[in-house]
């Protein structure tokens, strides 16, 4: 229901921006903008991202199946049950879900993109063999998405190798601030959720593992920064992901061989419902995209910057950051328009300004929840979201508001 608000919000807008700036400053080409960029979007929404997302679930769900009859899955979920079936109280203790949640926020920590979406679409699928009500989202479900939009990774792969290539003096240097930033923006979403189910945040367990990952993240980031180079993180960085991203597969075949498990047709049954899920997909990611281009294309977004300048300045406030809003506009719409926002604000203001890095904050601190929510919820028919948008955005808000925080701090 949110959703559909949402999307007609975005033609409706969209449309009244468009007659006033064609009755009201001649602007004849704006509709003609609008239209090439519904036709532009619904075809990139297919070509760009349902197709080459085929291949990436046949392979993933199939390396996935072969977990699951190896036993790696379960084995995963009996490490962390202790801790998810507090947060996730609905799905059974040792339940496959469980190692399916864990594998996809593995993969999304280590930036791992080509994977991380189709571990996530599974995660998605075993929840929604839990859930009673096959329309409306399960609270297992919200909360497995609103943590997800958070975005919350360690390595910021992708960011810092577009600031290299911009000639950054230092690529690496918004590395904390990344982290801290979407730190700040997967807890709270969690805090949000867990009250609104009145999950108990201060049982033991919660607070012990909550504050083990805090402790593990603050000694990372204080040993790369102090015993590391720039060279160094990011060579660590490009090795960690990938190295995971190959040894998953080996262990899991490897275990499957020592259960004499017939690897390759087990692959084959996992891979065959990936072809299924991406074409299911199609409809969503059009229809999202879409309604994000159009309301992209006709100005909203610089309207919406001129006005907070404009409450900046009339209260005296620095600006500086205002430069770099349009990143987090984005986010929440479109990780690829996030993406050349971001470029496009190190372009005018160079990567090592004020404007730059913050931008590339903007876009480490969550991930895109409309984009998520679509994808994610429509790959297994969901209809009702209830308060998982709400939610998500919230933490997306919370993000914003760290890295704006954080960006003074480390280089105000």
């Amino acid at each position: 229901m949110v959703l559909n608000y949402i999307w007609v919000a975005f033609f409706l807008i969209a449309f009244v921006i468009a007659l006033v700036r064609l009755i009201f400053f001649g602007d004849t080409e704006i509709f003609m903008h609008l239209v090439s960029g519904m036709f532009s979007s619904s075809k990139s929404s297919v070509m760009d991202i349902a197709l080459p997302l085929v291949g990436n679930m046949a392979l993933w769900l199939g390396i996935m199946n072969i977990g699951e009859k190896a036993g790696a899955i379960n084995f995963l979920s009996r490490i962390v049950s202790p801790f998810f079936n507090r947060l996730f109280p609905g799905v059974p203790k040792n339940h496959p879900a469980t190692g399916n949640i864990l594998m996809s926020f593995s993969a999304n920590l280590l930036g791992m993109d080509n994977a991380a979406t189709p571990l996530g679409l599974k995660a998605m699928d075993s929840l929604q063999d839990l859930n009673k009500d096959k329309e409306t989202a399960s609270n297992a479900q919200i909360m497995y998405l609103v943590m997800l939009t958070s975005g919350l990774q360690l390595l910021p792969v992708t960011i810092i190798a577009q600031r290299a290539i911009l000639h950054a003096k230092d690529p690496t240097d918004v590395f904390i601030p990344i982290i801290i930033a979407t730190y700040v923006a997967t807890v709270t979403g969690m805090l949000i959720v867990a009250v609104k189910q009145k999950i108990k945040l201060l049982d033991p367990v919660i607070i012990g593992w909550l504050g083990g990952i805090t402790t593990f993240i603050t000694l990372l980031v204080w040993y790369f920064t102090v015993f590391l180079t720039k060279d160094q993180i990011g060579l660590i960085s490009k090795v960690a992901s990938n190295l995971m991203l190959f040894t998953v597969p080996v262990v899991f075949i490897a275990g499957a061989l020592y259960k004499k498990v017939n690897v390759f047709e087990v692959f084959i049954d996992g891979a065959k419902r990936g072809f299924e899920t991406s074409v299911k997909i199609i409809p969503y990611l059009v229809a999202m995209l879409v309604g994000i281009s159009v309301f992209r294309s006709c100005g909203a977004l610089d309207y919406m910057n001129d006005g907070l300048r404009w409450v900046c300045v009339h209260f005296n406030w620095d600006t500086r950051f205002v430069d770099s809003m349009p990143v987090a506009y984005m986010k929440p719409l479109s990780g690829s328009g996030s993406k050349a926002m971001m470029i496009n604000v190190m372009t005018t203001f160079k990567p090592d300004s004020f404007a730059g890095r913050l931008g590339c904050i903007f876009n480490g601190s969550a991930d895109t929840t409309f984009y998520i929510v679509a994808l994610y919820f429509g790959s297994v028919g969901i209809k009702r979201s209830r308060y998982a948008i709400p939610a998500g955005l919230i933490a997306d808000l919370a993000g914003i508001i760290a890295a704006i925080f954080v960006a003074y701090l480390f280089f105000g």
